[in-house]
C-alpha cells in the first residue's frame, strides 16, 4: 500500500457522506421543480462557486492550465457523470426513491472492474467474478422486496423504470471514474472538476432547447424552497463532493476509490429512517452490507 492510499480513502468515504446528503437534496426538489431544471440549475451554480475558485486560487476564471489531453479525457467524464448519470440518477431518485437508486448504483465498481478488463487488459480473475455475484446478490435480495414506508408503495411502472434508469446511472457514473482516474493526473482537483462542469453544460443547453423547457426552468426560480435546497445540495455534492472523489482519484486507484463510494447504500438507511419514515428491514440492511461486501471484495486486495 502506499503512502498516498490512506488520504485517498478518506477522501472517497468523505465523498460517500457528502453525494448521500445531495442526493437527498436531489430527491427532494427534484419533486418539486422536475429533474432537468434540478441537474441544470445544479451545473449553472456549481460554474458559478467553481469559477470564484479559480479566479481566486488560479487567478483566471476558466481552466485555462490543462492540456488537450486532460480536457479530452476529463470533458468525456463529465460528459458521463454530470449528464448521462445524473440524469438517469435523478429520475431514478424521484421514481424509486434514494436508498434503491444509491444501493442499484454499488452496479458501478463492477462495472469498472469490466471496463478495464475490455480496455485496458486487465484480466478478471476468480475472485473478481465471486465477488460480482454478491455484489448482485446484494442488490436483487434488497430490490425485491417492497419496502414499508409511511408512504404509499412504489408503482410497479415506476419500480422498473425507476431501476432501469439506476443501472444506466451506474453504468456511466463507472465509465466517468475510469476516465477520471486517466485525465486527472496530478492536475488541481478543483479545476479537473470545472473541466467536468464545462464539459456537461453545452449538452444539457442542447437538451433544454430541443425539448424547448427554458420556460420550465425560469419558473423553476420562484419556487424559493427548492432552490435554496439545489443550492445547498450543489455545495455539498458536484462543489465539496466531486472535488473530494476527485483528490481521491489521484491517490488511490478508481477501483478502491469506487468501492469507498459505494458504501452510499449503507450510509443513506439512516437518512430514510429519519427523514422518510421509512421502515428499514434487516433484510434491507443484510442487502446493503452483502452489496458492499461484493464491492469490496471486487476492488480491494
Amino acid at each position: 500500500m502506499t503512502q498516498g492510499i490512506p488520504i485517498g480513502a478518506i477522501a472517497a468515504l468523505g465523498t460517500a457522506l457528502l453525494w448521500t446528503m445531495s442526493s437527498l437534496a436531489w430527491a427532494s426538489s427534484g419533486r418539486r421543480i422536475g429533474t432537468l431544471a434540478v441537474t441544470t440549475h445544479r451545473l449553472l451554480i456549481t460554474c458559478v462557486f467553481l469559477s470564484v475558485y479559480g479566479w481566486v486560487v488560479h487567478h483566471s476564471l476558466f481552466p485555462t492550465d490543462a492540456d488537450g489531453r486532460t480536457w479530452l479525457l476529463l470533458g468525456m467524464s463529465g460528459v458521463l457523470g454530470f449528464f448521462v448519470s445524473d440524469i438517469c440518477g435523478f429520475k431514478a431518485l424521484v421514481s424509486i426513491g434514494p436508498r434503491l437508486t444509491l444501493l442499484v448504483q454499488s452496479l458501478s465498481p463492477p462495472t469498472a472492474a469490466i471496463v478495464s478488463w475490455l480496455f485496458l487488459g486487465e484480466a478478471l480473475t476468480a475472485r473478481h467474478v465471486l465477488a460480482m455475484v454478491i455484489t448482485l446478490t446484494g442488490i436483487v435480495w434488497v430490490v425485491l422486496e417492497r419496502p414499508e414506508s409511511a408512504g404509499a408503495a412504489v408503482p410497479v411502472r415506476h419500480l422498473a423504470s425507476g431501476l432501469v434508469l439506476a443501472v444506466t446511472s451506474a453504468v456511466a457514473q463507472a465509465l466517468g471514474m475510469v476516465l477520471s482516474r486517466q485525465g486527472i493526473g496530478n492536475y488541481d482537483a478543483v479545476s479537473a472538476t470545472y473541466i467536468r462542469v464545462l464539459a456537461a453544460l453545452p449538452v444539457y443547453i442542447l437538451l433544454i432547447t430541443v425539448m424547448r423547457r427554458w420556460p420550465a426552468l425560469k419558473a423553476a426560480l420562484s419556487d424559493g424552497r427548492a432552490m435554496a435546497t439545489v443550492v445547498a445540495g450543489t455545495i455539498v455534492g458536484p462543489v465539496l463532493g466531486v472535488s473530494l472523489c476527485m483528490v481521491a482519484l489521484r491517490h488511490s486507484p478508481a477501483g478502491v476509490v469506487t468501492t469507498l463510494v459505494s458504501t452510499m447504500p449503507v450510509l443513506v438507511l439512516p437518512f430514510t429512517v429519519f427523514i422518510y419514515g421509512e421502515r428499514v428491514s434487516r433484510r434491507a440492511v443484510a442487502g446493503a452490507l452483502l452489496s458492499v461486501l461484493g464491492v469490496a471484495l471486487m476492488c480491494l486486495a
